[in-house]
């Protein structure tokens, strides 16, 4: 909602000639979220991409001008491409950008070494600076084991320069959230606006005809930074029953943490997902995210959140308001204080139409509004007709 608290309300798009970068198109996660939306104020944009699994784009791009570069003939499909990471930087750099007046570059690795002509401003939505580059610790459990974790971090040293200085040939930037801007601001010294990523609260909405039940919600990928593992352990302790919709490499360590009151689901379709977030006493987010849209789907159907105070969080969960925030550092002690916060959860003290109202603010219309608006101070203030 708007500061008048209506609905917002996107304002005509520039039309200019826009060019949209992405790091790939393997498969989808939210980036690729953010790039549909920026595909859907643009559409006749190109999007380009050194590698796109056609196969995995949603339906919504299947129509785009996706332009893939040299590297798609060496690419193995779904999201093997690891391969290829020493060959990303020069893959954007030489990227032909001629003939558009703004490039758009959706970033967490190597999209800003894009070289457009001169004259030519980047807009670049930052959804982290590559962790793995910056933070020893973003490169623990790489496949190879510590060989891996060696190679990588050895490869990271060779591309903080550039990185930073790719960063500053950007015109402006627009992170997702307080968390990330912190990071961008640490990396690279730039000031970035808080841009939050678009949630779909058109589809993921309340349905005061379905009641809440006695369960929390564990949703989303099943991977070491989410600390699903956590989660599985905190129910246990606690007593009270869990619902894991999702799939990864993780799962294994959860069927070994799992008692019988812990229900791993799998992968879930969007309808099945929705329904859980409506049915559920709360979501539970034990990981640190970027943001994190997990915890917004939840809030626009009318669920609170319980969730662990750190990363983009802080930015979507309005404490005791639309859930609750714990503080908690080392595994023991967050499985120990998420297992304190879900004994001591209190649904009824939670307002399902606040909370609703509270997501709306994350909206894809919301994010169109906030990206036109930065794309009009970005743009060159030339007449639209040249």
């Amino acid at each position: 909602m708007d500061a008048a608290g209506g609905t917002p309300t996107a304002p005509p798009v520039p039309s200019r000639r826009v060019a949209i970068v992405h790091e790939r198109l393997t498969e989808m996660t939210g980036s690729e979220r953010v790039v549909l939306a920026l595909h859907e104020m643009w559409p006749d944009a190109p999007i380009f991409v050194p590698i796109v699994d056609r196969d995995a784009l949603p339906d919504g791009l299947r129509g785009a001008d996706i332009r893939s570069g040299p590297l798609q003939r060496l690419y193995r499909g779904h999201a093997v491409y690891q391969h290829l990471l020493p060959l990303l930087p020069a893959a954007f750099a030489h990227m032909d950008l001629a003939g558009h007046d703004l490039v758009i570059t959706s970033h967490h690795a190597f999209a800003n070494r894009v070289r457009p002509p001169p004259g030519v401003p980047i807009l670049s939505y930052v959804h982290t600076p590559a962790r793995w580059i910056w933070d020893r610790r973003a490169r623990a459990g790489e496949p190879g084991g510590a060989v891996g974790e060696a190679l990588l971090g050895a490869f990271a040293a060779t591309q903080r320069r550039a990185d930073a200085r790719a960063a500053g040939r950007v015109a402006c930037v627009a992170a997702n959230s307080s968390h990330v801007a912190t990071r961008v601001r640490r990396h690279w010294g730039r000031d970035a606006e808080v841009v939050p990523p678009p949630v779909d609260t058109a589809f993921y909405t309340a349905d005061a005809g379905v009641a809440r039940e006695d369960f929390f919600l564990l949703a989303g990928r099943l991977v070491p930074y989410k600390r699903p593992e956590v989660a599985a352990a905190a129910a246990v302790a606690a007593g009270v029953p869990l619902v894991v919709a999702g799939g990864g490499r993780s799962r294994r360590q959860l069927e070994a943490i799992a008692g019988p009151g812990v229900t791993l689901l799998g992968r879930v379709d969007d309808a099945t997902l929705r329904d859980l977030y409506r049915r559920c006493r709360a979501l539970v987010f034990p990981g640190e995210e970027d943001f994190g849209i997990v915890p917004v789907e939840a809030q626009a159907c009318g669920a609170p959140v319980v969730g662990r105070r750190i990363g983009g969080i802080l930015d979507s969960v309005v404490d005791g308001v639309t859930g609750v925030l714990y503080e908690a550092s080392g595994a023991q002690v967050e499985v120990e204080a998420l297992c304190r916060a879900m004994v001591g959860f209190r649904p009824e003290a939670y307002d399902s139409a606040l909370i609703r109202s509270h997501a709306e603010s994350f909206s894809t219309d919301a994010f169109t509004r906030r990206m036109a608006e930065l794309v009009e101070r970005t743009l060159p203030q030339v007449p639209e007709d040249q």
